[in-house]
């Protein structure tokens, strides 16, 4: 997360040839085929036998994995009816040149022109893998040092040894047709992205190509993106091999980012032993010997096996070694595509071959870490829904990951059955007294939705090790700011930064050092549609949820029983007794605090103190003087406020005095702990949030395990003018603000809210920062008979008892329809939420 490597996002495009069913001959038939599926996952190429698929990015190989399989069953399921089959392979044995055309689109008309029987040969398709590097000057710097890794590349994916009918000799003919190009081989060494960009200018210019489309190198960066382009692989009858090209291409590029970072030189390779090396690639894939940088020959399997071995620590890093492993020995063991297509053409010849071919693309359009394609009942209630960024559905309507046990049931309920477990969640709220109360408006049951979420236990481990890091960083900053304040003085953060912060009060002077001053912390996290995490920010002074999350697994158990005991995610009791011990342990003294009945999350202060077995008080019931606190006889050691801390100092107490002198010398003298401690804001506001990630690397010498969302702070003049001049782009937040209040989302305001916000800025920057942008992952909402996409959110709970501890209980937040704003108070809801073991 907060290390490079696991933050990198790869995505692919595949090429399929269309073929008869029955002749096994290519079709120019891609046109018709695309009239039936969406444009922005399929498009056409040069040849109209041709169809690309164009992969969402992923973090995790697996999720890629189901999006390859979806999209693949996409294809496969509409060609199949107009008497087409799809074959994944760099070429397929027969085709007839004069029956085949260029797609009717004049860039591809023109190209045929131009470059006669190099276009029209052109029946060739590949697999190109794409990785997101941050920077188009990086990804320049990296492609070029990748030259000499991508060989082996292009020998695990070889798959293309049968042209017109016969045997090329070839594993892979299909690169020797693209070498012909007059831009295809290896990358040179660029300074820049901007003198790479000249020189691309200067070859169209030259005529010699017409657009910078036309850069065919083995690896390119994006026209646009900052993304590295691996194109030197054939497309691959398998999907797997395709996932294992992905997870090499990522660790190689990411092993050469560091590299260019640290300002190692590249490898040391002439260009003619790079072409020498690609050269016996295609020539005998897996079959024979491949050539390393020192120009010695090795045996292809001896030489992938110790270049996996040496990519090992960053494939680690990035929890794709397993996999990588395991799907490079299984590529071994079969001896690659061109070798299983030979010992087909033995069988029965060039029409045995295709029918190989057939069979692996239509075989491999599953992927065995998913649950198969949605069933009837689930498809209806999907029509229409939008998959781009939904962490339980894959394009086609099939369940993601963990989800394939949770769409069974629910297509097993259907519509109807939905229908009536809402009906009996509601039942259930209100035998709960489950009210929520926006200020205006009537108490009303608080919406929680049947569908509960999964939170896979490869996001959910490190996740729990990010949160301990950020709250034991946040615990040492506290108790700094209200100390020394040496963080100050070694530089690391400005003195407004503590000097100015609405959050900072002198009552948190009073809290002896010796006193944990966060007892629970609760963190929101985003994730967006690749499946990064991130935290969006931090909440120290009176965190709310935890109740809600224990009561949405209560529902859940009423609701959706049969669900709920085969879920593998922990027992509820455990985190209410995780939550008492960071609050008290076993004391008597403990007592939870609420300002009433009147508070919107009255009832989550109910539940918790019933739950926790210890009273639930109003500053009313309270006696105070600085020999301690009193509540009807009894001393309170610890109060669990679920009240603003002004607003307890200025409560009276029973005796008809104020509170707060007598509060505030017990506390001084040790004789009471609030939990949380008061002037603990001054470490969740906006714009300390920015300096958390070196928070994190002063206290603890460590680098931050999960990202900050990128943070601009408007007292600063060059970032105040850079938010002003992208408004529209950013999300705009108070520095002070909570439970969103005061947010402006720019992609979703109208001219008038961002003329407001501008004139606030101008007014105030000091009270205002603003964020990147971030799509929040989508997941499946029940609404009206129908699943729908809703943005969501994690709240995540950390207890100190005493070292911190993540609570087993995470609430998610649904926001409502359109928006991208979960708080309860404008409008959003919740799911249980299963943590995965």
């Amino acid at each position: 997360m907060g290390d490079r490597a696991e933050v990198v996002a790869v995505g692919v495009e595949e090429e399929f040839h269309t073929v008869d069913l029955d002749t096994h001959r290519l079709l120019p038939r891609a046109d018709s085929l695309l009239q039936q599926l969406p444009p922005d996952r399929f498009g056409a190429e040069l040849q109209r036998s041709v169809v690309e698929t164009n992969s969402r990015p992923f973090v995790r190989l697996v999720d890629l994995a189901e999006d390859l399989a979806a999209l693949r069953r996409g294809v496969v399921a509409a060609a199949e009816p107009l008497g087409l089959g799809i074959v994944a392979a760099g070429t397929v044995p027969v085709a007839d040149l004069e029956a085949l055309k260029v797609t009717p689109d004049p860039r591809y008309e023109n190209m045929l022109e131009e470059y006669q029987a190099l276009a029209r040969e052109q029946l060739i398709c590949g697999a190109q893998v794409h990785v997101d590097v941050g920077d188009r000057d990086l990804a320049v710097a990296v492609a070029h040092r990748l030259g000499p890794r991508l060989p082996a590349l292009l020998a695990l994916s070889a798959s293309s040894p049968y042209w017109q009918g016969a045997d090329s000799g070839y594993a892979s003919y299909r690169s020797l047709i693209w070498s012909r190009w007059p831009t295809a081989g290896p990358f040179g060494e660029y300074g820049s992205a901007a003198e790479y960009d000249r020189v691309v200018a200067d070859l169209v210019r030259s005529g010699v190509i017409t657009d910078p489309g036309m850069i065919y190198f083995d690896v390119r960066p994006s026209a646009h993106l900052p993304t590295v382009e691996l194109r030197i692989c054939d497309a691959c009858p398998r999907v797997t091999d395709v996932v294992l090209l992905a997870g090499l291409f990522r660790a190689m590029v990411i092993e050469e980012l560091e590299g260019a970072e640290a300002g190692r030189p590249a490898p040391s390779v002439r260009p003619e032993m790079v072409r020498a090396m690609t050269w016996r690639a295609a020539r005998s894939g897996l079959e024979s010997e491949l050539i390393g940088t020192d120009g010695v020959p090795m045996a292809a399997p001896e030489y992938v096996r110790g270049m996996v071995n040496a990519l090992r620590p960053t494939l680690e890093r990035l929890g794709d070694w397993d996999l990588v492993a395991e799907l490079t020995e299984d590529v071994l063991r079969s001896g690659g595509s061109a070798a299983r297509q030979r010992a087909a053409f033995a069988e029965g010849g060039v029409g045995r071959v295709t029918e190989l071919l057939l069979a692996e693309t239509r075989a491999n359009t599953e992927w065995t870490a998913g649950a198969g394609p949605a069933r009837r009942h689930v498809t209806e209630m999907l029509s229409g829904y939008d998959t781009e960024v939904d962490e339980a559905v894959v394009f086609d309507g099939s369940a993601r990951g963990p989800y394939g046990l949770l769409m069974n049931a629910l297509d097993r309920m259907g519509r109807d059955g939905l229908l009536e477990r809402e009906r009996r969640r509601d039942e259930v709220q209100r035998q709960l007294g489950m009210t929520f109360q926006v200020e205006g408006e009537e108490e009303r049951l608080f919406p929680v939705d049947v569908i509960p979420r999964i939170v896979a236990a490869e996001d959910w481990t490190p996740l729990q090790a990010g949160l301990i890091q950020r709250v034991r960083a946040l615990e040492a900053f506290l108790h700094d700011a209200y100390g020394g304040r040496q963080v100050v003085h070694d530089g690391v953060l400005p003195a407004w930064a503590v000097d100015d912060s609405p959050g900072m009060k002198a009552d948190g002077r009073l809290v002896p050092q010796s006193v944990a001053r966060i007892a629970v912390a609760g963190v929101d996290l985003v994730r967006d549609g690749a499946g990064r995490w991130a935290i969006l920010e931090d909440n120290l002074r009176v965190p709310s949820g935890i109740g809600y999350a224990l009561a949405n697994r209560w529902l859940a158990a009423r609701v959706l029983p049969e669900l709920v005991r085969a879920a593998p995610t922990p027992s509820p009791v455990r985190a209410v007794n995780t939550l008492r011990e960071a609050l008290g342990g076993d004391s008597e003294g403990l007592a939870l605090v609420t300002s009433g009945e009147g508070d919107s999350a009255f009832f989550e202060h109910e539940l918790l103190a019933r739950e926790m077995s210890v009273p639930l008080l109003t500053p009313c019931q309270l006696r105070a003087d600085q020999s301690g606190v009193w509540a009807d006889g009894r001393r309170i050691e610890v109060i669990y406020r679920r009240i603003d801390e002004d607003e307890l100092f200025d409560a009276v107490g029973e005796d008809g005095r104020p509170l707060g002198p007598g509060l505030r010398a017990a506390i001084e003298r040790g004789a009471v702990r609030l939990a949380n401690a008061p002037g603990n804001g001054v470490g969740d506001d906006k714009a300390l949030y920015a300096y958390v990630p070196k928070l994190i690397e002063y206290y603890l010498g460590e680098q931050p395990l999960i990202d900050n969302v990128p943070t601009y702070l408007c007292r600063d003049p060059e970032q105040r003018e850079q938010v002003l001049d992208r408004l529209a782009e950013l999300v705009v937040k108070p520095v002070d603000g909570y439970g969103g209040n005061g947010v402006l989302i720019g992609p979703d305001a109208s001219k008038v809210e961002l003329a407001e916000v501008r004139e606030k800025i101008l007014a105030e920057p000091a009270g205002w920062i603003a964020q990147e942008t971030v799509r929040l992952s989508t997941h499946p909402t029940f609404v009206d008979g129908r699943l729908r996409p809703r943005a969501v959110d994690l709240r995540a709970f950390v207890a100190l008892c005493p070292e911190p501890e993540v609570l087993q209980v995470a609430m998610t937040r649904v926001a409502p329809e359109g928006s991208r704003v979960v708080n309860s108070s404008r409008g959003g809801g919740s799911k249980d939420t299963w943590l995965m073991r």
